[in-house]
């Protein structure tokens, strides 16, 4: 006879420094399901307490939350389960059609003799303005706010648009341009690790997750926060509190131990991981990182490795919270109440990352050692194709065979000789200037990574 789930049964409550709250325990499923906490991957366990706490308001399946519960790392288990993402990241390019799209749903149901107010984001959303800001001007102390300026001069209708947005939906909010790329902004300020929501008349502790309408909004997932990037609609859709359904889970476990060596950069260990996921094949499927070898990398360090979550084909790669987690929210000055419940939190949901954390079951398992990593580069077309420094030379030459058979560049992969103390004349802000060898030019780069 199959277990039955009192969801209900699972809440508990929790003293933190700022109060009590609630929760639905792990630990409580994990008796009642008759299963063993610590294999699970933390993915799969912020995944489960997602199903759980849908089940406990009427929105899931008991069969769904036992299904996810005894996930396997053979795959064995087949199905699908409903996911919520906590809230909704949106930028402007892929944000402005669903403010639009909520707008004109107020605008029907007014015609129609209703409440226009009663259409509101069910999931809280931020939309950072981050994808049209241009530089006009540079080399001054004025440059950034005038450039601010003219940006809210050319998109004047598209910010009394989302002004509006702001003033009338619940959970709404703009974060306005010249704040930094979106991804940034969540990890800095908008991610929280754990979130508090009231429900009937308690306030519940849930994990952070998201989905986001940018590719790299699995940045966040550096902080411990599970998050991906969607389409529109699924954003859309999720802005409006509808579930969607996702397949069990394949999570590759990736093992760092070791430290990484004198010379060696965050980016050439992301180099070193990228080459490595794409070889192994992790197209649809989690990546989880583990091991001893994660108290050597920073914030920014796993949120760098997090980032690139696209380039090696990932839906996402969790870093599990643990004692850096907390050390970075204190940096991005959170409060001291917050991290406490943070941390007391994930302690009690077994969340909570130390170097003593028996490793999980995953689907498939990777080891690296970061000592073995060295210094590299990308490319030269492909950022999984890396080249160890010592190896550039020969590289450059058989990825440019045709253009040093034609005398552009040496054989030896040096550049034809080129004159050193010749100059030009330009024209710069009404003066002529000369350019010449050695002369220092700064090119204003966007980059989404």
């Amino acid at each position: 006879m199959d277990r039955h789930i009192d969801a209900l049964g699972t809440r508990k409550t929790l003293d933190t420094k700022d109060g009590k709250v609630e929760y639905y325990s792990l630990t409580d499923l994990a008796g009642e399901a008759g299963i063993d906490l610590s294999t699970l991957p933390v993915t799969v366990k912020i995944l489960l307490e997602n199903v759980l706490r849908l089940h406990a308001q009427g929105a899931a399946k008991q069969e769904d939350v036992l299904a996810l519960a005894r996930w396997e790392r053979s795959g064995a288990v087949k199905g699908e389960f409903p996911f919520l993402p906590a809230r909704v990241l949106l930028q402007d390019f892929t944000g402005v059609p669903a403010v639009v799209d909520l707008a004109a749903m107020r605008a029907a149901i007014a015609r129609l003799g209703g409440d226009p107010e009663k259409v509101n984001p069910l999931s809280p959303a931020d939309l950072v303005i981050d994808h049209s800001v241009q530089v006009d001007l540079f080399g001054s102390a004025m440059a950034f706010s005038r450039n601010v300026d003219l940006e809210y001069e050319r998109n004047r209708e598209r910010y009394m648009l989302l002004r509006w947005a702001q003033q009338a939906f619940n959970q709404f909010s703009v974060v306005p341009p010249g704040t930094g790329i979106c991804h940034q902004v969540n990890l800095e300020y908008l991610a929280s690790v754990v979130l508090t929501r009231k429900e009937d008349g308690a306030m519940i502790a849930v994990p952070d997750t998201l989905v986001g309408t940018d590719s790299h909004t699995t940045m966040v997932n550096g902080l411990g926060v599970l998050g991906w990037g969607v389409g529109g609609i699924e954003a859309e859709a999720a802005l409006l509190g509808q579930q969607m359904y996702l397949l069990m889970p394949t999570v590759v476990g990736v093992r760092f131990h070791g430290h990484l060596p004198e010379g060696a950069t965050a980016t050439d260990l992301v180099l070193t991981v990228t080459q490595m996921l794409r070889k192994h094949g992790v197209v649809g499927k989690f990546v989880e990182y583990c091991g001893t070898g994660l108290s050597q990398l920073t914030v920014a360090d796993r949120a760098t490795l997090a980032n690139m979550s696209p380039e090696y084909g990932a839906t996402a790669g969790l870093f599990p919270v643990d004692a850096e987690t907390l050390t970075y929210l204190r940096m991005t000055n959170r409060s001291a109440d917050h991290i406490d419940l943070v941390e007391r939190y994930m302690r009690e949901q077994t969340l909570f990352r130390t170097d003593e954390t028996p490793v999980a079951e995953y689907s498939e398992t990777l080891e690296l050692d970061l000592g073995t990593v060295v210094p590299s580069l990308a490319g030269p077309r492909r950022p999984q194709d890396r080249v160890a420094l010592p190896d550039v030379r020969r590289n450059f030459r058989g990825a440019f065979a045709q253009q040093l058979s034609n005398g552009h560049v040496l054989g030896d992969g040096d550049s034809s000789k080129e004159d050193t103390d010749g100059s030009v004349e330009i024209e710069l802000d009404g003066e002529r200037v000369r350019i010449g060898n050695g002369s220092v030019a700064i090119a204003a780069i966007t980059s989404c990574t």
